[in-house]
């Protein structure tokens, strides 16, 4: 009995201290050092997405992406889906998009987490190689 009591233990200790990508990040560009917003990550149909919640640039919390291509063209950057369709595959998350709202371009995305509250973002054209990180910090 004590040994079944163990177990249970220590399997809803696992569980209630396991990591997970999904909540709110601050942003940091990785070229200047700057923070850039909060972006909140959720799931939605077994797929992971993120969102823009908050510009911590006061000049630019107004800003459109006019230079986005398709659905999000002249969409304002706050409340602007940026992280789409990705899925888990091992300790990454993987197979979705990363748009970058400064270029308007998309990226192939790739994110796992360092600890508990540093999410190490890459977006990259073809493979992963050729492509750059952002460290985010859970908030």
């Amino acid at each position: 009995m004590k040994l079944i009591l163990s177990i249970v233990v220590f399997f809803i200790f696992q569980v209630s201290f396991s990591q997970t990508i999904f909540g709110k990040w601050k942003s940091v560009d990785d070229e200047t050092g700057m923070e850039n917003g909060i972006v909140e990550i959720y799931e939605k149909a077994g797929k992971v997405y993120g969102r823009i919640i908050e510009i911590l640039e006061k000049e630019k919390k107004h800003l459109k992406c006019e230079i986005c291509e398709g659905e999000d063209k002249n969409k304002p950057v706050l409340g602007l889906v940026i992280i789409k369709g990705l899925k888990k595959n091992g300790d990454f998350y993987e197979g979705g998009k990363i748009t970058d709202p400064k270029n308007g371009k998309s990226y192939h995305c790739k994110m796992n987490l360092e600890g508990k509250d540093k999410l190490i973002v890459r977006g990259y054209i073809g493979i992963s190689l050729f492509g750059r990180s952002q460290t985010w910090f859970r908030i």
